[in-house]
């Protein structure tokens, strides 16, 4: 009997070395920083270098989806550089930058890649992705899967009948306005933004709903805005649940093949197997700028007519200066732009008025860095200053 132990061990180890070896000098070096826990908010800055760039191959977080792209490729031609009144290594620095893609017209007027990332690879989305579930909740109203987005929630997602959700529309999760109580602080172990993915889930029960029909009302539906990220999760699970697909074959067929998006990519999924709607999209940089294209030509059909001029103006104040909150967007007083945002630096800006789109990755030293959330923001003022100085008649 020991024998045959030992003999499989060695099996074990001689398949574990090939691997290695297999693996070219950047997996490797990928590979031997990976984490070793799947707390996400809590891994040091060099794991989160490696795992932000692999995020689905990482076996301890979980399983994911493949959102397919098509054989067509939406081109990006290259444009005029634009003359920005920044430092941009200094700014990529300060963010600690892996990427950035503006398009403007849709042509690339800069693309800049950091921490050894690069345009083949694929960077994980974290709650930009709410606003790639927010057009899908478009996609399935003009589909006729979703008949009004003043219906109740539970109409939809039978489990949470008899919760809180009894009283709240898909309108009101889409604008964070259900009322119901919820902790969304990054850096509290025992917030529910960083509890509810472990959350052991009711027998045959998704584990977001499970979670989610166990919390406490604190605001009549409709009154007070609050940011809570188990609630874009609930709106996928209603997503699927209204159209029969996963949300990741449903973003594929509806955007990803027929729009022109270069590589497949992937989605994370939880514990239940349904995909985690409020984050993790892994996608390659020019795609998620392709995303913001497809936005910023409204949708082509997919969405209903004018629904990104609904979906990307404010529908509620968020508490900060000249920031609003759209359907799982945020919105800018100034100028009707509008954003994905996602923790640690990731982010898909989006202004219709100059025929703008700017999509990033980084990895903030803090999940929700002040500094360099403004310091994101002044670059964007930047380079819609430079389009402006370009299309003036002196420019």
């Amino acid at each position: 009997m020991r024998k045959w132990l030992l003999g499989g061990l060695l099996i074990l180890l001689a398949a574990a070395l090939i691997g290695w070896f297999s693996l070219n000098r950047e997996q490797r070096a990928i590979l031997a920083t990976m984490p070793t826990n799947a707390d996400i908010l809590f891994w040091d800055q060099d794991q989160r270098d490696a795992a932000f760039r692999a995020l689905d191959q990482l076996p301890l977080v979980a399983k994911s989806r493949v959102i397919a792209a098509g054989d067509n490729v939406r081109a990006l031609p290259v444009g005029d550089p634009l003359a920005l009144s920044l430092n941009l290594d200094a700014y990529m620095a300060q963010q600690r930058s892996a990427a950035i893609v503006v398009l403007v017209d849709g042509k690339v007027v800069l693309e800049r890649y950091g921490l050894g990332f690069g345009p083949e690879g694929r960077w994980t989305s974290f709650s930009v992705a709410k606003s790639l579930t927010s057009t899908l909740v478009g996609a399935a109203l003009a589909d006729g899967k979703i008949r009004s987005l003043d219906n109740k929630v539970s109409e939809y997602i039978a489990d949470l009948r008899g919760s809180v959700y009894d009283d709240v529309t898909i309108r009101q999760l889409l604008t964070m306005t259900s009322g119901v109580a919820w902790n969304e602080d990054y850096s509290d172990p025992n917030s529910d933004v960083a509890r509810f993915n472990a959350h052991e889930p009711e027998p045959g029960m998704d584990a977001t709903v499970s979670y989610m029909r166990g919390l406490r009302r604190e605001a009549p539906a409709g009154t007070k805005w609050l940011y809570k990220t188990g609630e874009t999760n609930l709106i996928g699970v209603l997503v699927s649940e209204a159209t029969g697909e996963p949300l990741a074959e449903y973003l594929s067929r509806k955007i990803w093949r027929p729009f022109g998006m270069q590589q497949d990519a992937t989605w994370i999924l939880g514990s239940t197997g349904h995909e985690i709607a409020g984050c993790c999209i892994q996608a390659a940089t020019r795609d998620m700028a392709r995303f913001g294209l497809f936005v910023l030509e409204g949708g082509q059909g997919v969405v209903p007519d004018g629904w990104f001029a609904e979906a990307g103006a404010p529908q509620f104040s968020t508490g900060r200066p000249g920031r609003g909150y759209g359907y799982q967007w945020w919105t800018y007083d100034n100028g009707g732009a509008f954003s994905a945002g996602g923790i640690f630096g990731q982010g898909i800006f989006i202004d219709p008025a100059r025929r703008l789109v700017i999509a990033s990755n980084a990895n903030w030293p803090s999940a929700s860095d002040g500094p360099r959330a403004a310091a994101r923001d002044a670059f964007y003022r930047a380079v819609q200053e430079a389009v402006d100085a370009r299309n003036s008649p002196e420019g």
